[in-house]
This record gives C-alpha cells, sequence and structure tokens, in this order.
C-alpha cells in the first residue's frame, strides 16, 4: 500500500510537471478554503524543491508575488513574481529584510518540517518550534484578515500553540490532506482572517 501510495502522487506530480508530490497537499486545501487568490502576496516557508511556488504563482499569477525560502537552494526557473533565498527564516536580519521589502503578505505558507529522528517526542518538539518560528513571522508580516497555513507533527505542544493561533485569527481548523500519508503524524493548521493590531503612532 505503501509503494501503491507513493506512486500515485509521484506520477501525478510527474505527469504535471510538479517539483514534489507535496504540491498535492496544498492543492486539496486550496480547492477546499481558496485561501489563496488572484494578484496575493504569498510567503512560502520551507519551500524547497518548490512544488508550493509553482502552484501558488499558477493561482496568484503574474500580479501577484512569491517569496520562497529555504535553507536548501532552490533551483528552478520560476516566472518572473517569484522571489527565492536560501536563508534561516529564524534569523533575525533576514526576518527584518523580508518585513521591509515583501511585507505585508496577503498569506503565509509553511511545509517546513524537522530532520526526523524517529523519536517521536523529539521530532514533535523540534516540529513545534518550526511552526512557532513561523507562526511568529506571520504575525508581524501577514496583512490584516491574512492567512496562515503550517505544517506541525503532533505531540504534547500542539495544543498550546493551537490556542495560540486561534487567539490571533477569526477561523483556524486542523486539517490533514489526502496526500498526507495516513500513518504520518503530520497535520496542518490553516488560519483564516487575521486580526492584525491596530498601530499606534
Amino acid at each position: 500500500m505503501n509503494y501503491k501510495f507513493r506512486d500515485h502522487y509521484f506520477q501525478q506530480a510527474k505527469k504535471h510537471h510538479y517539483l514534489a508530490r507535496a504540491v498535492f497537499k496544498l492543492k486539496e486545501i486550496q480547492n477546499k478554503y481558496k485561501i489563496l487568490r488572484v494578484g496575493d502576496r504569498v510567503l512560502d516557508l520551507g519551500a524547497a524543491p518548490g512544488s508550493w511556488i509553482q502552484f501558488t504563482s499558477q493561482v496568484v499569477g503574474p500580479m501577484g508575488l512569491i517569496v520562497g525560502v529555504d535553507l536548501k537552494e532552490i533551483h528552478h526557473a520560476f516566472p518572473e513574481n517569484v522571489v527565492t533565498f536560501k536563508e534561516d527564516m529564524a534569523d533575525s536580519e533576514f526576518r527584518e529584510t523580508l518585513r521591509r521589502r515583501y511585507a505585508p503578505f496577503d498569506v503565509v505558507l509553511s511545509d517546513m518540517a524537522p530532520a526526523t529522528s524517529g523519536i517521536r517526542t523529539a521530532d514533535s518538539a523540534r516540529s513545534a518550534l518550526l511552526f512557532e518560528e513561523a507562526f511568529n513571522l506571520a504575525t508581524v508580516t501577514l496583512k490584516a484578515r491574512g492567512h496562515f497555513l503550517a505544517k506541525i507533527f503532533q505531540g504534547s505542544e500542539f495544543h498550546d500553540l493551537l490556542q495560540q493561533v486561534k487567539r490571533q485569527f477569526e477561523w483556524v481548523k486542523v486539517v490533514k490532506p489526502d496526500a498526507s500519508r495516513k500513518i504520518s503524524k503530520e497535520i496542518y493548521i490553516l488560519a483564516m482572517r487575521f486580526k492584525k493590531p491596530i498601530d499606534k503612532e
């Protein structure tokens, strides 16, 4: 079953010229919840090898903007409205560059995952840290009523993080796309309509 599962999504990605089968997770969420719109400015964290960028650029069109960030080099010829960085999104100087040069964003996406050790508690803790970093970056770069979608491994930190997200967004849902393996502990938190604080001069 695992072989057939991998083969199906791999073949579909190859057929449609996507860089990775992970694209079908985002496609499913987009088809159901419409988090991306034409002309949106989108930040994609953990973007390598670039399949989410490919799909997002198709949705937002030439009037939109996609900024992809990953610790790995992203090797692909994307449209002109795509900018990619080989950077650590947790680096304070880089975060400030993102905020000043490209924000505010309509949508922040994160498919980041830690290098897994096979120790469930350790892996979930590392995933929670990545999720929290992405969430914190989203809260300073999103437009009012913008959307946030991020991967997280289920673990002891999950409930507290979910409550943090619920305080910042009007609508929050936990989703597990069909393209995720049933045995996988990965899930996604989808948060829509960011409650952006009013700036006080």
